[in-house]
C-alpha cells in the first residue's frame, strides 16, 4: 500500500469513528433523558428533560442534565391566591407559592399584622417542602443515571480507559438559580455527578462483576452549593485575579476575579476565562504578556500554542503555591479550577481545562512532607475537546 492510500485510509477510519461517535453521544441522550422521565414520572412534554452529551478523547464521554435548581417563576392568581409562586421538578410537579392567600390579606387588614411565630412557622413550612422535594429530585436522577450506567453504558465506544460522566454541573460556567419580586430567598442548589470507567461497565456486562460491586466503583457526588462567605476562599479569588492579569502573567490572561462555587463535603470550584490577546482591527492582534503588537493571525495561532504547556504548568505551579492558604477545607475535599481557554480555531489546544487536587495534598507539600514535582504528579488533570 502506497503512503498516499495509508493516509487515505487513516483519514476514512477517523471520520468513521467520529460519525459513530456523534450517533452512539446523541442515543445515550435520547435514552438517559427517557430514563429520568420515567423515575419522575413525567410521561408528558411539559417539562422538557434535555440532556446533551459531549466527547472527548482520551477522557470519554460527559452527559450533562438539568441542575436540580432549576425552576419557574410565574404569578399564580385564582379567587383564593393572588401573587408569585415558584414551580419546581420533584415529586409530581411541585408549585411552591410565594404570595399570600385572598383570604390572608383580608385577615391582615383587620389585623395590624400576623404573629410572627405563625409568619416563621409559615416559612419553615416552606423551605421544608421546597428542600424535600429537592432532595427527592436529586435521588431519582442518581438512581436514573446508576442505571443508565449499568445497563445502556457500554453501548458506547469507548476506550477501557475512558469513561462516562453524568453531572448537573453546567459547561464551564457558573450555575444560575432564578427569581423573582417577593419575599424569598432562592433555593438550595446541589451537584450530582456520577461516572465510571469502560473497563468496569464491560466487566459487569461479561458477568465478572456484580451489579453492587459495579455501583461500589462508580464514583457518586451529591454535594449542596453553599453560600457562607469564607475569608481564604475569597481571598484565593483575589490572589488569581492578579497572577493572571496581562502585566504579570506570562501566557494567557484572565479579566476580573475568578467566581467560585464551594461545595459542601466536596470542596470548591473557581471558574476562570483566560485569554491571549487583542485584536488591533483589521485582523491584526497585540499580545500583551509576551510584548508583541500588531501581529498577523498566523503569528497570533503559532503563539498561541506555544504558551499552552505554560499555562498549564503555572497553573499548576500556582495551585500548589497558593492553594495551601485556604485552610476551610478538609483533608477529603479539593481544589479545582475549571478554565474556558483562549479561542483559537485549528491550534489543536484545548477549549477547556479542568485541574483537580486534594486539600491533603496541598498540606502535604506546604508541611514539606512531599516535593513540588510529587504534588504536581497528583493534579488531576481534565481537558475539553480540542479546537
Amino acid at each position: 500500500m502506497s503512503v498516499g492510500l495509508a493516509i487515505l485510509s487513516l483519514v476514512c477510519l477517523g471520520q468513521e469513528k467520529d460519525e459513530r461517535m456523534k450517533r452512539d453521544v446523541e442515543v445515550a441522550e435520547n435514552v438517559l433523558s427517557t430514563l429520568i422521565r420515567q423515575q419522575l414520572d413525567k410521561k408528558s412534554s411539559f417539562w422538557p428533560m434535555e440532556v446533551k452529551g459531549t466527547y472527548t478523547e482520551g477522557y470519554g464521554v460527559t452527559l450533562r442534565i438539568p441542575n436540580d435548581n432549576f425552576s419557574m417563576a410565574f404569578t399564580f392568581s385564582t379567587e383564593d391566591f393572588s401573587g408569585p409562586a415558584i414551580w419546581a421538578p420533584g415529586d409530581g410537579d411541585m408549585v411552591e407559592l410565594r404570595g399570600s392567600s385572598t383570604i390572608e390579606r383580608k385577615r391582615m387588614r383587620e389585623e395590624e399584622a400576623p404573629a410572627k411565630a405563625d409568619k416563621d412557622k409559615l416559612k419553615m413550612k416552606k423551605s421544608t417542602q421546597g428542600d424535600s422535594a429537592r432532595s427527592a429530585y436529586g435521588e431519582k436522577l442518581l438512581a436514573a443515571s446508576k442505571t443508565f450506567l449499568a445497563d445502556y453504558g457500554d453501548l458506547i465506544s469507548l476506550e477501557p480507559n475512558e469513561r462516562i460522566m453524568i453531572t448537573t454541573k453546567s459547561e464551564h460556567n457558573r450555575n444560575y438559580s432564578f427569581a423573582i419580586a417577593g419575599d424569598f430567598k432562592s433555593p438550595k442548589r446541589n451537584i450530582i455527578s456520577v461516572e465510571a470507567t469502560k473497563s468496569d461497565l464491560t466487566q459487569y456486562k461479561q458477568n465478572k462483576i456484580t451489579r453492587e460491586q459495579l455501583y461500589s466503583r462508580f464514583k457518586i457526588v451529591n454535594s449542596e452549593l453553599t453560600n457562607e462567605t469564607e475569608p481564604d476562599l475569597e481571598l484565593l479569588s483575589t490572589i488569581f485575579s492578579r497572577l493572571y492579569r496581562s502585566d504579570l502573567s506570562k501566557s494567557y490572561f484572565a479579566e476580573g476575579a475568578p467566581y467560585y462555587e464551594r461545595m459542601k463535603d466536596f470542596g470548591v470550584t473557581y471558574f476562570m476565562h483566560v485569554y491571549s490577546s487583542n485584536e488591533a482591527g483589521n485582523y491584526r492582534w497585540n499580545m500583551p504578556t509576551v510584548d508583541l503588537e500588531d501581529i498577523d493571525q498566523a503569528t497570533r495561532d503559532k503563539k498561541v500554542k506555544e504558551l499552552y504547556p505554560i499555562f498549564e504548568k503555572d497553573l499548576k505551579d500556582n495551585m500548589l503555591d497558593y492553594g495551601r492558604t485556604l485552610n476551610s477545607l478538609k483533608d477529603g475535599e479539593q481544589l479545582i479550577f475549571d478554565v474556558t481557554l483562549t479561542k483559537c480555531k485549528g491550534c489543536g489546544i484545548p477549549s477547556s481545562i479542568e485541574l483537580s487536587v486534594k486539600a491533603s495534598v496541598l498540606r502535604e507539600y506546604s508541611s514539606g512532607k512531599i516535593t513540588k514535582d510529587a504534588a504536581a504528579s497528583k493534579i488531576n488533570v481534565k481537558k475539553g475537546p480540542g479546537q
